[in-house]
């Protein structure tokens, strides 16, 4: 007779890896990479100038794959940098060729090229206060406030002798062009004491004393189409109302779109407040503000 064995099953439960396993170091590198590249970003952007930061975010705002690209940033230009361009591509999937600029765009990168070289020659010490762009109905120059190069006497309509000279500047192209033009007062967004007198009143009689300057250097009033104040409404430094370059005259040239027979690009000029001259005067008593 057999004798009756038990059979003893062993089961083992194995854990694969468990806490000794290596999957938990594909996750550990993959977050040290971003943290790296999180501070090698944060790094960029704390070593790059707000001037260009200001630039670069016009520039991404206005960008679209569909229609041209915004602005290109002012250090692009200096750099040599091309002008981006939308690529199309036709029913075979090939690029289409560039569309060439017509001869109103080509005209204004003139004047926008000889207005920058112009103020290279003759106002090197403060170029940089001097800006201009394109803009969708022709060309601005703004004239900037700056901590120990103000433009303006303190808290006045006047301008100082730096003023004045980038003003000139701006007169001798401008009473050579026979487009219309407009003059734009801006302030910060430092208010008064007194309530009586505001930023509109300060960026309104700046405007009229540009208008006044340039009317003095040659400048025939006859293509002059408004003289506006905004006050601390379109500040330039938009992330700081506060800042002083937010203290500035824009000069509005409008591209001559009669001259090519096309109709007058963008909307129409907004409405403006105007001091008479009459009350000029009356002006300088005006509370002290930076």
């Amino acid at each position: 007779m057999a004798e009756n064995k038990t059979i003893i099953i062993k089961k083992i439960n194995k854990v694969a890896g468990g806490a000794h396993g290596g999957s938990w170091k594909v996750a550990y590198a993959d977050f040290v990479t971003a943290m790296m590249a999180f501070f090698l970003l944060m790094w960029l952007i704390n070593m790059t100038p707000q001037e260009k930061k200001e630039q670069l975010a016009g520039y991404f705002k206005e960008f679209s794959l569909f229609d041209k690209g915004g602005k290109r940033p002012i250090f692009m230009e200096e750099a040599g940098q091309p002008i981006p361009m939308k690529v199309e591509r036709g029913a075979d999937n090939k690029p289409m060729a560039p569309v060439e600029a017509t001869d109103v765009e080509r005209a204004q990168e003139a004047m926008v090229a000889g207005l920058r070289k112009d103020i290279e020659e003759k106002l090197a010490d403060i170029k940089d206060q001097v800006l201009v762009d394109n803009f969708e109905g022709g060309v601005r120059i703004q004239i900037i406030h700056k901590e120990g190069h103000p433009i303006f006497e303190k808290g006045s309509f006047s301008f100082t002798p730096e003023g004045q000279r980038a003003l000139a500047a701006v007169a001798d192209k401008l009473k050579e062009l026979p487009n219309r033009f407009a003059v734009e007062g801006h302030t910060d967004s430092l208010g008064y004491s007194d309530s009586r007198y505001t930023n509109w009143e300060l960026s309104t009689a700046r405007a009229s004393s540009a208008r006044l300057l340039l009317e003095h250097f040659g400048v025939p009033t006859d293509r002059l189409v408004r003289v506006a104040g905004y006050a601390s409404t379109q500040p330039l430094v938009k992330g700081n109302p506060d800042d002083p370059r937010n203290r500035r005259i824009s000069i509005l040239i409008y591209r001559d779109d009669k001259a090519a027979g096309t109709a007058p690009a963008g909307p129409p000029p907004p409405p403006s407040v105007v001091i008479p001259e009459t009350q000029a005067p009356a002006l300088q008593s005006a509370p002290a503000k930076p």
